[in-house]
């Protein structure tokens, strides 16, 4: 079943030439594509986000307790 969105998409690309339509068409395999890589960037951050929590916490406590050492960023 077509949404109005998808209605509207289609009727807005027949009315360009052919050629024009294959360049819209390639813009929005692109961009979807982009758009599904970041719906699953966001969905494993989603489930790394309490281990990452985690982490921050024990390096502010770390710091706290004078158990770190400021990084040299020439040793990297």
């Amino acid at each position: 079943m077509k949404s109005k969105a998808i209605a509207t998409m289609t009727k807005m690309m027949e009315t360009l030439p052919e050629t024009m339509q294959n360049q819209v068409v390639e813009h929005l395999r692109d961009y979807i594509a982009d758009f599904l890589d970041e719906l699953q960037w966001d969905a494993l951050f989603q489930k790394t986000q309490k281990k990452l929590i985690a982490a921050a916490k024990r390096a502010r406590e770390e710091i706290t307790k004078g158990h770190s050492k400021p990084m040299d960023y020439n040793r990297l």
